[in-house]
This record gives C-alpha cells, structure tokens and sequence, in this order.
C-alpha cells in the first residue's frame, strides 16, 4: 500500500479514470462473505452509489456498521502510462481491496486516502474490484467506541450505537475511488516548503522520483533542482488568495518524462508571544467548527454542498473553520486555498482514552492517521495549524506522554504550522505542551444552562486564567447551543434560536474583548447527524446556525451583522 503518493491528475504523462457511480453492495451482519468467497464476486448484491455512506441510502441500514462488500467493474483504456494504481479517497473505517479475486491489501482509518498498485493483478479486457469494509465500533480503534458510557473511558453519555464521540458513525466508500496511470520511475511525492526573503520568496520542493533531473518553474522563473527563489513575491492571504502554479518535471536522458502540476502559496505561519502571525501580521480567527453531513449522502457530502457550505461560511463574514473531526474532502481544500479561508486541519483522534482496553493500538493508530493526514495537505496555504486530537480525555495518566508525542511528531513531519488539540479538560494540563492553546467550552449549555451573563463572566475568567497560565494564543474552538429551527422564545430558553444567537453574541464579545484570544469558531456551521441519545432530538446535534439543510437560523444572521459590519 502507498499513502503518500500524489493526488491523481490528468496530463500529457498521467491518466485518470474516475469510478464514482453505482456499484454492487451487500451488508454481510455475520461476517461470512470471506469464507463463501465474495472476494471474486458479490452473490445478489444491491446497487448503491459511491461516494457516499451507505447508512441513509439502503433501506433499513440506518444502524449497520459492517461488514459490507462493494463490487465494480473497469476497463483500461489501450493507451494507458506504464503504471496503474487505484485510489481510495476515503473508506471508513477499515478497508480490504481485492483485484481479480486477488488481496492488495487492507487500511484503516477512515477520510484519509490509501493507494494500490494494481500492476501485477490487472488482466486484458474487465478487471473486478471488490473492497469489504468494515465500520463496528471498537475500544482499539481511532476514533474508540463500542464501550459502556464511564469516566474511565472519557464519557459518560449513553448513544446507540455506542459511540465515544457525538457525531453519526457514517459507513462506506464516502468519497471518490479513481484507477490512474502514471509513467515508469515518475513523480512519487512532493512536499513544498516555501519562506519569506524581503520582498522575495524561497521555494524548496523535497521530491521523490526516478528520473535524471528535476526542474521546478514558477511561471519565468525555472530552476534545476529543489529550490527556486523568486525576487518578487505575491503572498497568499485571505485578503489575497492568490495561489502560484508550480509546475514539477522530471527528466530522463534529456527528454520530460513527467510533469505535475502543483499549486501554492506563499506565506507564513508562526508563533510569537500571545499571537498568531500570518505573513507576520496577527490573526484573528472569525468562523466554525464544520462537519461534512448531509441528509441521505451521510459523510459523503457531494461537491455541491461542499461548495454551498463554504459560501455560507463566507456570507455570514467569516475566515476560518476547523475540520472536525477528521480530515475532510480534498475539494473542500481546495475551496479554501481559492476563497483564502484559514483551516485548522484535525485527524480523526476524537475522543481519546488513556485506559485499557487498546491503549497502545490506539496511539499506533493516532499517529498513523496523523502522518497520512500531514502528508496529503501539507502543500495547501489554506491549512495553518494541525489538530492532533479533539476532546482527549487529558487529566487521565498517561494522556500526556501520548499528547506530547502525537504534538511533536507533528512538529517533527513540519515544522511550519504550529500543532495543537482541541481540550474540553479544566485545567488541562497538557496545554503547557501545544504552540496554540484551543479550548472548547460550553458555558451556557452544559455548564450553567440558561444563564448567559454567568455564562459570559465564566468565560472570562477561564480565558484570564488559562493566558495567565500559559502565555500564548487561545482559539476558542468550540462554544454554542442547540436550537431547534422555527422554536421561539421571549425572554430567550434554550433550544430556541433566540437563545442560541444571545449566548453566542455575549461569548463572542468576551473572546473579542480578550487581544491574547486568537480567534473563536461557533460550533457549528450546519446541524447534523449523531448516534441516538437522550438530549439529541430526532438523532440530531442542532448547534449548527444553518439547518440540516442548509437555512439560516437567527444566529446566522446575528453573525453576519457581527463579522461583515
């Protein structure tokens, strides 16, 4: 298996064939597809489309986490490049890819992209592609689950199913499986790192490959070898996203025998004091916490409401969002390096514990699952910090030195973005070990329910101690209330939506007032889908400030005025 190869394009040396559409799939509840054989063929499937989870889409699959079989056919085209692989955007959790009735290989870990090479497997004329996959929630998975609600484990809500974290445990090839071919010794990887010389700019590209030379060309400007500085240089900014095409080429015997296109900006990111500098000026941070949810598609969001989410993200006047929680789509990325919009990028490591039963797989895993996720948007101008875990149950021993490691491995991967968590724990004391401090807090919520000037002064004086503390940037990355659209209330209650623009309004200006606080991300853009639990109406979070569906509550509204004003 190949994790860090690159993203598949089309050009004149490489070839993309995409499988999106409908595909073979059946559940298999006991487990028994591999003994009867299904890795040659499904018996009686069922068509499904791909991408997309497959919970919504089948009758009755609601709660089915696997096992489950998907089955296509393909067909190479005569002129084809030397090598072909297949590519799996994402399929969660664990999956096992067959060719022809032979095994590739398996992945685990789900929103992150895994390779096969093919070569050896692939037959003249129909090849058959069958992937089983495999969602149950497990103690020794990342992010953990099927565990008894307990404090040991870092939660103490019941869900069905039992989930230690509080979104739906959507299933399946959720996002695009693509066949593509690449030349022979070609282009394998490219990891860009790009600074700030006076007006100018260094380029420095680290590339894997198999040719004589390598040339790097940022349009005039070419240079053999890995780097390429420039004397004139356009930052990328949200003000200007402006993005550079870097065109890599590899050559062999004095002809071109690959090229990839790559683009990226120049900026920079850093750390000093209480502040958080982009292009060494200090940032503030206006925006959300984002899941990719929507009705029937589950987490395999299609690109239209990828690209609705992030104009709604930019209509209410903010900046930034947070990939909560795991890696999201590359064209979300994409969006965000062309909107100029600001990402913390997260892994998967929701709702770690520091206990038996799995501890040590699961830190095997985090790290995994963190190195997959550096190396797929490292090159984006867009992403400006790592997350490398949401919510860890941090107060447990033993959660520092798994913090600690996951923190400086990220540092380690690059040294370019400042890593952090995203800590619910008070007093947390792993935060000392993070570059940005970021906190989740639900005054008003769960803490202090109905009370928003308590809620407000509570905040402040959270904010003052954790600075006074630490001395360093804070990002609130999570704050909020539910409200279910079309309730209202005067005086303001809970669960309706003035309630919910009220407290949001009086949190914001505490995190406003505060020049150490780096930014605030309401959580959370859009409502979505969890498992079933007693204070989750309908199976739904309804925190978000547009609905299910895309409508803006009054919080939205509120938050316009407040960002565009």
């Amino acid at each position: 298996m190949h994790v860090g190869v690159l993203r598949p394009q089309t050009n004149t040396f490489r070839t993309v064939l995409d499988l999106s559409g409908l595909w073979e799939f059946r559940l298999d509840p006991d487990d028994a597809g591999a003994a009867e054989g299904w890795a040659d063929g499904i018996p009686d499937g069922r068509l499904i489309a791909v991408p997309g989870s497959w919970n919504e889409q089948i009758a009755g699959a609601r709660d089915a986490l696997g096992p489950a079989w998907y089955e296509t056919s393909f067909e190479l085209p005569r002129a084809w490049p030397a090598r072909t692989f297949v590519r799996f955007g994402s399929a969660d959790y664990l999956a096992e890819v067959f060719l022809n009735g032979e095994r590739l290989g398996e992945h685990e870990g789900g929103q992150l992209p895994f390779t096969f090479d093919l070569g050896p497997n692939l037959r003249p004329g129909l090849n058959r592609l069958v992937v089983r996959v495999d969602r149950r929630l497990f103690p020794d998975r990342v992010p953990p689950g099927g565990l008894p609600p307990s404090p040991e484990y870092g939660y103490e809500r019941e869900f069905n199913p039992r989930t230690s974290f509080d979104f739906f445990p959507y299933a399946g090839l959720q996002r695009a499986v693509q066949i593509y071919g690449v030349p022979e010794g070609g282009l394998d990887r490219i990891a860009v790192a790009t600074a700030l010389a006076g007006r100018g700019a260094v380029v420095s590209a680290s590339v894997e490959h198999g040719g004589d030379a390598l040339r790097l060309r940022l349009g005039d400007v070419v240079s053999d070898g890995e780097e390429l500085r420039l004397a004139e240089a356009r930052l990328w900014s949200p003000a200007d996203p402006h993005l550079e095409p870097l065109v890599v080429e590899l050559e062999r015997g004095g002809e071109i025998v690959d090229r990839y296109l790559l683009p990226i900006g120049l900026r920079s990111v850093e750390v000093e004091g209480d502040r958080l500098l982009l292009n060494g000026q200090p940032l503030r941070l206006r925006g959300f916490g984002r899941h990719e949810d929507f009705p029937v598609s589950g987490r395999g969001v299609p690109n239209a409401v990828t690209v609705s989410d992030l104009e709604l993200l930019r209509w209410t006047g903010a900046n930034s969002f947070r990939t909560a929680h795991y890696p999201h789509a590359e064209e979300a990325l994409d969006l965000a390096d062309r909107y100029g919009l600001l990402v913390i990028a997260e892994t998967p490591a929701v709702g770690l514990f520091f206990y038996e039963p799995g501890l040590e797989r699961r830190q095997e895993i985090a790290l995994c699952l963190l190195e997959e996720l550096i190396e797929r948007d490292r090159n984006r101008p867009s992403v400006i910090a790592w997350s490398v875990a949401n919510e860890p149950a941090s107060a447990q021993p033993g959660a520092g030195q798994a913090l600690r490691e996951l923190l400086e491995r990220a540092r380690t991967l690059d040294p370019s973005r400042p890593a952090t968590f995203a800590s619910i724990t008070p007093d947390d004391p792993v935060l000392e070990h993070c570059d940005v401090v970021a906190l989740n807090r639900y005054f008003g919520w769960y803490e202090l329910p109905g009370r928003i000037e308590e809620a407000a002064s509570r905040l402040a004086a959270d904010l003052d101690a954790i600075h006074e503390r630490h001395h360093k940037p804070i990002l609130l990355t999570e704050m909020g209330a539910d409200a279910i659209p079309g309730t209202h209330a005067d005086p303001a209650e809970m669960w309706s939506e003035e309630y919910q623009a009220a407290l949001l309004d009086e949190l914001l200006r505490v995190a406003e007032e505060r020049p150490f606080v780096c930014g605030a991300h309401v959580w959370t853009l859009c409502d979505f889908k969890t498992a079933q639990a007693e204070h989750r109406p309908a199976g739904l979070n309804f925190k978000g400030v547009f609905t299910r569906d895309r409508h803006p509550k009054l919080a939205a509204w509120h938050l316009r005025e407040r960002w565009k004003s």
